[in-house]
């Protein structure tokens, strides 16, 4: 084809921007093949809306794989769970790359702009809504990224599902971002092989005219986004951490990150037979909600961005460290303090944490997504970004999350010009036998690693199904403080799904724990899951039916 017509191809291809745009409906693809569970040897996706999955799945049986299905999974999701995640927000990326039996990571998460300071923020604090609290959008660039690395297809295929949807629904801005994919899809149509077009579809939303329509709306209406800071993003491709536990390897996210305190958690319920203690037993809600609150005191404490902040995670994953923090749990009685350990000194309790100034705000959720395919490859993926506003007719809507970060001087995670927040984004895979057997998404803010945690366990240690693991009744402490807008602990508090035996409410309230049950048509996060048998090659994959998760394998 001349470059002639194909200019011709692209001018109707743009011009043909929505079937909204020609006034035309349609009726939303109810995909009634897909539920919570399912099973296959070829390929699987657990995520958000049923529509998302049925993109990255129909990606996987057109040949692509894992990364290929994940983006397109994650793309649809910000138009079908727009409310969680949007265009502009962030996702972290894990990756198992079968060929060279590797975990990777990709941090797709933006930074304060430059003009995010703390002496901005200091006296009127970080909205929890709106256009000030924007960080510099990650998940276009991060998903772009995990084409060019691990996928094999363009990005013109991955957002065919997401133009597809945005084409059959009516919100205002839905033209709008049909029409940015496109232009970012005619430049990568124009390269010369697939990297390259790749990289400039890249180009188009972080250097070229969509970023500067971004920044000259936020200029005009009183964000914080320059082009500069568009311009000059990246994707950091990072190695993650890992901690084994029992015959296990547990991969999560680094400390710009909540994910290294599940490990944490785990090394020190390695000390414990939680299988002899049995699911679910009041020693075991008992015993893991307070290694839980012991770790999550070290994240308060310790955790954020490791390119400002040194961040001693090496001596807090360490067995010597471990062995310091694990006898501070009392088997009788439920800590109502809060002790964040001292790893530079290798004491067990820091005498001087660093000072904290509550502010109010409120759990947020967002969404999930893992992906496995029949190569072995496998995602663990957690999209977000809520509460933002849509810049202007670009029709991408920007998060919040610099509400994550806090403005207290001399704190870790203070908020700077170029610092990633500290979020609770934290995607795991687990690696039995040098193999992947379990890839793991949760929503649900500082819920993620709590449920993270129980259902993770559930497999490992007390042999449940994945639909099983994701179901099954589950507990939470507010014993932390809160990563949206730096909400205050509730020490002490334990909160139990009314399915538990009202013998287990009386156990574990005489051990001190203030026992509360989740709000009405509440839910403990939402975790998504897929289970990998190591024998048979059999991927089962299941989302919790309680918090709309969706699942589909062939």
């Amino acid at each position: 084809m001349t470059r002639l017509a194909s200019l011709c191809l692209i001018s109707a291809f743009l011009w043909n921007t929505s079937a909204l745009a020609q006034g035309k409906k349609f009726k939303k693809n109810p995909n009634p093949d897909i539920g919570f569970q399912a099973t296959g040897k070829n390929g699987a996706v657990c995520a958000g809306g049923a529509e998302a999955v049925a993109a990255g799945i129909g990606i996987l049986k057109k040949g692509g794989n894992a990364a290929d299905g994940a983006v397109a999974t994650i793309l649809a999701l910000t138009v079908t769970d727009s409310e969680r995640v949007c265009f502009g927000g962030e996702v972290p990326i894990m990756f198992y790359d079968a060929k060279r039996n590797a975990v990777e990571l990709l941090c797709g998460l933006g930074t304060a702009p430059r003009l995010a300071t703390r002496e901005y923020f200091e006296k009127k604090g970080i909205p929890k809504k709106g256009i000030e609290s924007a960080a510099v959008p990650g998940l276009v660039d991060a998903c772009i990224t995990a084409l060019d690395r691990f996928g094999t297809i363009s990005f013109a295929d991955a957002a065919a599902p997401t133009l597809a949807i945005l084409d059959r629904h009516e919100k205002p801005w839905h033209a709008d971002l049909a029409k940015t994919i496109r232009y970012m899809i005619v430049a990568e149509v124009l390269a010369d092989d697939r990297k390259t077009g790749l990289r400039r579809a890249s180009d188009v939303f972080y250097r070229g005219h969509v970023a500067k329509s971004i920044a000259d709306w936020c200029s005009a209406n009183g964000g914080l986004i320059r082009y500069t800071d568009l311009a000059t993003h990246v994707t950091r491709n990072e190695e993650p951490i890992a901690v084994p536990y029992r015959d296990h390897f547990v991969y999560k996210c680094g400390v710009w990150n909540q994910g290294p305190y599940l490990l944490q958690t785990l090394l020190m319920l390695e000390k414990f037979d939680l299988k002899k203690m049995g699911h679910n037993q009041p020693d075991t809600i008992h015993v893991m909600a307070e290694a839980m609150k012991l770790a999550l005191a070290d994240r308060d404490a310790y955790y954020a961005d490791p390119l400002f902040v040194d961040v001693p995670i090496e001596l807090m994953l360490s067995r010597r460290y471990t062995a310091l923090r694990w006898p501070l749990i009392d088997m009788k009685k439920a800590s109502l303090v809060r002790q964040p350990g001292d790893p530079r000194g290798m004491k067990p309790i820091l005498e001087n944490p660093p000072h904290e100034q509550f502010g109010k705000g409120d759990n947020k959720d967002t969404t999930t997504c893992v992906v496995a395919d029949k190569w072995g490859n496998v995602v663990a993926a957690t999209p977000s970004g809520f509460n933002g506003v849509i810049a202007g007719k670009t029709g991408v809507q920007l998060g919040t999350r610099l509400v994550s970060l806090n403005t207290w001087k001399g704190h870790p995670n203070c908020i700077e010009p170029g610092k990633r927040p500290r979020i609770t984004l934290t995607p795991g895979i687990v690696i039995k036998d040098g193999k992947p057997l379990m890839a793991i998404s949760v929503a649900g803010g500082d819920l993620q690693d709590q449920t993270a945690l129980q259902v993770m366990l559930n497999v490992l240690d007390f042999g449940m199904t994945p639909a099983e693991a994701v179901s099954a009744p589950r507990f939470a402490t507010n014993h932390h403080l809160g990563s949206f807008n730096q909400m205050p602990p509730v020490l002490g508090s334990l909160v139990l799904y009314p399915e538990f035996p009202k013998t287990t409410f009386e156990d574990l309230a005489a051990r001190g724990h203030k026992i509360t049950t989740p709000v009405k048509n509440r839910h403990l996060a939402e975790p998504s899951i897929i289970v990998i048998d190591p024998k048979t090659g059999v991927l089962s994959t299941a989302g919790d039916p309680r918090g709309k998760r969706h699942a589909a394998a062939y």
